[in-house]
């Protein structure tokens, strides 16, 4: 082997190895595409369990507990050992404009199970949280995302609801969802609809300096004045941005 194709293979080397260093902290987001894809054949990846509360089971999963970190800068209200692997608990706390919890508690939590390998296994949303996205349309929400284009710069993706199967679920109402959640900040009117503003902050610890702000989550219910049915959410969950138009899945 001649002096000048050792040096080419020796930096090739070198190349290869600083690639596979730089790229390390993003194996999260491969994961995480891995995952998406799998949403295209939902019924052989996932399993819904829709009772008080709304359970989604991943039965080939490829997440690790610290992927979810890494994506929403957030650690979890609590982390449990079990006998199966872990039992992470994201627990939301309702509070009032100045950001005092409320009293008497209002609160919901989403729970994330995962098993011996460090994978997850179910991801569970506790019923207050059925009130702000009720269990029909958060399923076809959760199995619309394959037919979703995920913008690579802002790693956002977004659904086109018009390749969705549509569902003859029931809007929910005003007068119940207040009922659970109880008064909002603010209410602002706007044309035909009443947007009503809730703010629930995130019971975290050991929040990554910069993404403070991730803890407090703001959410928006509009009310059509007239029906007063709950048309459509916007809000953010622990970093995730989620809007939804619960009128684009009915038929």
């Amino acid at each position: 082997m001649g002096v000048l194709s050792l040096f080419q293979r020796l930096f090739r080397g070198i190349l290869l190895l600083s690639l596979m260093a730089s790229l390390t902290g993003c194996f999260y987001w491969w994961r995480t595409y891995q995952t998406y894809r799998q949403l295209s054949d939902f019924d052989e990846n996932f399993s819904i369990i829709n009772t008080e509360s709304f359970v989604l089971n991943f039965k080939n999963p490829r997440l690790y507990s610290e992927d979810f970190v890494s994506l929403a800068k957030l650690r979890p209200t609590s982390e449990e050992k079990t006998e199966q692997g872990l039992l992470w608990r994201y627990e939301f706390y309702k509070v009032d404009d100045k950001g005092v919890q409320v009293s008497p508690e209002i609160s919901f939590s989403v729970s994330l199970e995962f098993n011996q390998d460090d994978r997850i296994v179910s991801c569970t949303f506790s019923p207050l949280f059925l009130q702000i996205i009720p269990a029909e349309f958060l399923e076809i929400a959760i199995r619309s995302v394959a037919q979703g284009k995920i913008n690579k710069q802002t790693r956002q993706l977004k659904v086109d609801t018009s390749k969705v199967d549509k569902i003859s679920s029931v809007l929910p109402l005003k007068q119940v969802a207040v009922a659970k959640l109880g008064e909002p900040i603010e209410i602002i009117e706007k044309d035909l609809l009443q947007i009503y503003i809730y703010h629930f902050l995130l019971n975290a610890h050991d929040i990554e300096e910069g993404y403070e702000g991730r803890a407090l989550n703001v959410i928006k219910l509009f009310f059509n004045k007239e029906s007063q049915e709950m048309v459509k959410m916007s809000g953010s969950f622990a970093g995730l941005k989620i809007s939804i138009d619960y009128q684009k899945y009915q038929q």
